[in-house]
């Protein structure tokens, strides 16, 4: 689940007169959802051991340390500042468009901005405003369906399958379509990838139909491994290229579009349309920087170090006698999957919260209903996580059991 979307539904939970309750100390009293979400944050702040460590969980002042801390080795401080788009944000859009073997990029402060604009300079381009996506497709689901209320775009659902199209779905799709999004990977459905083959296969089967590929790639960066490639030959797959900032990279926040320059300098000029011309970036722009120079090259350890968490997982779960638990994919395509437990979402996510206040260890975090009776999380394994042994998870699976009602 995304925050702001965890946020939003413990907001809602919390004007709703059907406040969440505990027993605390043996007295009953009323606990709101957004006290159990400042818990949980504390908790979080507290423990010692953790898999991952979200910047939304740090203070002001770790945050602030980490980019003073990173800062002179990826730009010359005493270059002047940027100003709406230029010198400092120029350099993070060249280093993008070089990974990503492009020929320029646009930098914006969020995603949502990023791809409804590159959507609609395709549209544009094509004639035909309809983009073909993953039923799970992000700026759908998470976005308010920001495609179709704000930019003019025609979302059409190719598959609802927890994984991402076939190149027959694409293919034999009963309309046409100007423009194909891939969310790579495809993070609903359990952050799952195609393989390299089927992949190409999929974009070969767009321009069969005439239609341009964009691939939706928050979380691009790390799946290098599963796809055996490396990111220039994996976007080159695509005609363009969004890439966040925040997810994997640990920034601040932001993203970027990457491709031909005639695409780009139009995006450039709806970004200034949509208000994404902000005076000044820098904080951003270098948390961007300190990302690619310090995150991506370990993302590979990361998604390999997930594998070893999620075997450890399943084992833990089958040792402390659950009778039913699933790590989904079973083996990771990246450095993030899914655990999924039989019990309610609620149980689940006090159960770990319990478990982090009083062990210092984060194991899980909330929790969301996958069906009656049954709750899925998303576990990411990232620096803190490659100190964890086997051992280590099955012994945090077992604490974590014991604080389940029998």
């Amino acid at each position: 689940m995304s925050d702001s979307a965890e946020r939003g539904r413990e907001q809602a939970a919390e004007r709703d007169p059907e406040r969440d309750t505990e027993e605390t100390g043996g007295q009953g009293r009323e606990e709101t959802a957004e006290r159990k979400r400042e818990r949980r944050n504390a908790a979080w702040q507290a423990a010692e051991r953790v898999l991952w460590r979200s910047s939304h969980q740090q203070t002001v002042r770790s945050r602030l340390a980490w980019l003073n801390d990173g800062a002179e080795s990826v730009y010359d401080l005493d270059r002047p500042v940027d100003m709406y788009g230029d010198r400092l944000v120029e350099t993070l859009e060249e280093r993008v468009a070089g990974l990503l073997g492009k020929e320029t990029a646009a930098f914006f402060p969020t995603g949502t901005m990023a791809q409804q604009v590159a959507l609609r300079c395709w549209a544009g381009r094509t004639g035909d405003a309809t983009v073909a996506m993953h039923a799970l497709g992000h700026p759908e689901t998470h976005e308010r369906h920001a495609f179709s209320r704000l930019s003019g775009l025609r979302p059409v659902r190719v598959t609802d399958e927890p994984r991402l199209p076939t190149a027959e779905e694409v293919r034999d799709f009963e309309e046409p379509f100007g423009s194909l999004m891939l969310e790579l990977p495809l993070r609903d459905a359990g952050f799952v990838l195609p393989s390299w083959e089927e992949l190409v296969a999929v974009t070969e089967a767009a321009r069969e139909r005439d239609a341009v590929v964009h691939f939706d790639g928050a979380r691009l960066w790390e799946c290098t491994p599963h796809l055996g490639r490396p990111l220039d030959e994996i976007a080159g797959l695509a005609d363009s290229v969004y890439v966040s900032f925040y997810k994997s990279l640990d920034g601040l926040g932001g993203a970027a579009v990457a491709g031909p320059r005639t695409l780009i300098d139009e995006a450039k000029a709806w970004r200034h349309r949509y208000g994404g011309m902000v005076f000044q970036q820098f904080p951003t722009v270098l948390a961007a920087l300190i990302g690619l120079d310090r995150e991506l090259p370990r993302l590979p350890a990361y998604v390999a170090h997930a594998r070893v968490v999620a075997a450890a997982l399943r084992e833990g779960f089958a040792e402390a006698g659950v009778p039913w638990a699933r790590v989904h994919p079973e083996e990771p395509h990246t450095h993030q999957f899914q655990v999924w437990l039989p019990y309610d979402a609620e149980v689940l996510t006090d159960a770990a919260m319990l478990h982090t206040e009083e062990t210092k260890t984060g194991l899980f975090g909330r929790w969301s209903r996958g069906g009656p009776g049954l709750a899925l999380t998303e576990v990411t394994v990232a620096a803190q996580g490659l100190e964890w042994t086997a051992g280590d998870v099955k012994a945090a699976v077992a604490d974590f059991v014991a604080r389940l009602p029998g």
